[in-house]
C-alpha cells in the first residue's frame, strides 16, 4: 500500500541529514568563533595572507576581494577573484588566516588544473538545473495516476541525482584545498606549528559540513528512491 510523501514514515532520513547538517554547522560556528578571538603572532590578515599566498605561488591574475557577511569566502575561477568575509579579511586571527589560505587553495587548484575542481565546475550548470527541476517532476509523477508518473518519477531522480553528485565530487576538492592550505602555512612561515594545529581544527570543522551536506543529500535520494518504489508497487 503506498502512503502519500507528506506524512510518509521516510521523512525519517529528512529528519536524519537535518540533524547531521545542523550539527556539523553547529561544530563549524563554535569553532571559527573560539579561534577567531586567537591573534597570529605574525599579525597578518586574512587579505594579507591570501596575497602573500598567491604572490609565492606565482599567481598573480586573482583578484583579493572583500564580500560582505559571515563565512561567505570563496574563490571564483571564473572571474579569478577571491572574495573574503566581513570575519575574515581584516582579521588577523589564526581561523582568518587559515580561511583565507584555504581559499588560496582552491585558486593554486585552478592554477595547476587540479582534475576534481574541473569536474565540479563541469556540473554546476548539471547540478542547478537539476536541483531546480526534480521536486516537480518527482511531485507531479506521484500525483498524477497514469503511465506517465513513472517516467516523471525517474526523471526527477535522474535530475536531483546530478544535485547529489556534485555535493559528492566537492569533497576532494575541499578536503584537497584545506591540505594544501595547511601545508602552505606551515612551510612559508605564515603560522606557527601550534598556530597550524589550530586553523587545523578550524578547517576540519569547515570540511564535516560539507561531509554533512553530502550526506544530507544522499539520504534524500534514498528517500525519493524508496517513495518511487512504493508508488510504482
Amino acid at each position: 500500500m503506498y502512503y502519500p510523501m507528506f506524512f510518509d514514515t521516510t521523512y525519517v532520513l529528512v529528519l536524519a541529514g537535518v540533524i547531521i547538517c545542523m550539527i556539523a554547522s553547529a561544530k563549524m560556528n563554535s569553532t571559527f568563533s573560539r579561534y577567531s578571538r586567537v591573534r597570529s603572532r605574525s599579525g597578518m590578515t586574512g587579505r594579507e595572507a591570501a596575497e602573500r599566498i598567491l604572490y609565492q605561488a606565482g599567481i598573480r591574475d586573482v583578484r583579493v576581494e572583500h564580500i560582505s557577511g559571515n563565512l561567505t569566502d570563496h574563490y571564483d575561477p571564473r572571474s579569478k577573484t577571491l572574495r573574503l568575509s566581513d570575519a575574515t579579511y581584516h582579521s588577523n586571527s589564526v581561523a582568518a588566516v587559515g580561511v583565507a589560505a584555504h581559499e588560496c587553495g582552491h585558486a593554486i587548484q585552478h592554477e595547476t588544473g587540479y582534475v576534481p575542481l574541473a569536474v565540479r565546475g563541469s556540473l554546476v550548470p548539471v547540478a542547478n538545473f537539476g536541483s531546480t527541476v526534480a521536486w516537480p517532476l518527482i511531485l507531479i509523477g506521484l500525483i498524477m495516476n497514469s503511465n506517465m508518473s513513472a517516467l516523471l518519477l525517474n526523471l526527477g531522480i535522474l535530475a536531483f541525482s546530478f544535485a547529489v553528485l556534485f555535493q559528492i565530487v566537492t569533497l576532494p576538492v575541499e578536503f584537497n584545498a584545506s591540505g594544501r592550505a595547511l601545508k602552505i602555512l606551515g612551510s612559508t612561515g605564515i603560522l606557527y606549528e601550534d598556530e597550524v594545529r589550530d586553523t587545523r581544527k578550524v578547517l576540519t570543522a569547515a570540511a564535516l559540513t560539507y561531509v554533512a551536506g553530502a550526506a544530507s543529500a544522499i539520504l534524500q535520494l534514498l528517500r525519493i528512491i524508496l517513495i518511487a518504489n512504493r508508488r510504482n508497487d
